[in-house]
């Protein structure tokens, strides 16, 4: 299968594009008459040659004042019955960002486009709360290749605090390449101020529409891999499937980080399963009057919003539109977080 196709840039991208290549050459490329709706540019394209040029050889991106490289993933589908399809290789663009003592994030560059999000009434073991289905254009981003880790936990909790203290070490199962865990949205928060504050870069939580923007990658179907899922490229508990899958392993505890070896089309690993991650905003109990540019939906909720599902919870869960809430001072061996950066 191809990559997803950009369905539309921002104003200021669509005006680089034409300062840099010329509208002429923009319509050529695009199939279209419009500079701010390219939509027949393939994701790696947009990317790779115009957004970013001379990205993966060092160069600066004009955008961004990055040095970009580029990385290989692999990509699979599955079928209905959780057998894997297809096998594809793809590559992406990301930034590292040196944290110290040898530790680095890698920050994934996500392109802008626009998605439906929420899921339709026809999806297996849905809820209410991902109605209605909306419109939702998000634009450009950076987004963590994995959710944070323990050992990037460490470096960035021994950082000078901001607003709250941090323990250098909450999380019940070890392993510098396990995902952090036992995390609260107050404390995700404040690694992000910390963070932030540390590289002069604005660190935080993706919004829920960004994060599940960026989890379907171009997809329609419950999971970025199609249907349903295994426990082969998933981490969670496998006594209860999804759909047609046969039951599979529940292994009680959380994987390191891009174990499973599969990504999605943006080139995010894990986005199903293994640890709920943090988004920034409050819960609210459906998509009534939601924002359609990808912004946060302030409300007067008690609860914050995590996406993704984890190494303890049933398929359903860790479903592309499913939604999850606890209070921000919640914290458990299944909830972690991911970093954005606009």
């Amino acid at each position: 299968t191809n990559p997803p196709s950009v369905t539309s840039v921002t104003p200021s991208v669509a005006k680089y594009l034409s300062s840099k290549l010329g509208r002429r050459k923009i319509i050529q490329l695009a199939g279209l008459g419009s500079m701010v709706a390219v939509g027949a540019i393939a994701y790696d394209r947009l990317i790779k040659d115009i957004i970013f040029p001379g990205s993966g050889n060092g160069d600066k991106s004009p955008t961004t004042n990055l040095s970009l490289q580029s990385f290989d993933f692999n990509v699979i589908t599955l079928d209905s019955q959780g057998r894997e399809a297809t096998r594809n290789r793809r590559s992406a663009n990301f930034f590292p960002q040196d944290l110290g003592n040898g530790i680095t994030l890698e920050m994934v560059a996500i392109p802008g486009g626009t998605f439906t999000m929420g899921s339709p009434t026809s999806e297996a073991e849905r809820w209410d709360n991902e109605s209605p289905q909306h419109s939702v254009t998000i634009s450009p981003f950076y987004m963590g290749k994995y959710t944070v880790t323990q050992a990037q936990w460490r470096v960035v909790a021994a950082l000078p605090k901001v607003n709250r203290d941090l323990s250098s070490d909450p999380s019940r199962f070890k392993g510098d390449n396990l995902p952090v865990e036992k995390i609260t949205w107050l404390d995700a928060t404040e690694f992000c101020a910390r963070l932030s504050k540390y590289t002069g870069r604005n660190y935080r939580l993706p919004t829920e529409a960004e994060w599940e923007y960026a989890c379907r990658a171009g997809t329609n179907t419950p999971f970025h891999f199609g249907e349903t899922i295994n426990t082969d490229c998933v981490n969670y508990n496998g006594n209860y499937p999804y759909g047609s899958a046969p039951k599979g392993e529940d292994r009680q505890k959380t994987t390191p980080v891009g174990s499973f070896q599969v990504a999605n089309n943006f080139g995010l690993y894990d986005m199903h399963g293994n640890v709920w991650e943090w988004c920034q905003d409050y819960y609210h109990g459906g998509y009534q009057n939601a924002p359609s540019d990808g912004s946060t939906n302030e409300n007067n909720s008690q609860y914050r919003l995590l996406r993704g599902g984890s190494w303890i919870i049933l398929g359903r869960y860790c479903r592309s539109a499913n939604r999850n809430r606890y209070e921000p001072d919640f914290r458990d061996n299944f909830i972690g977080f991911r970093l954005v950066v606009s």
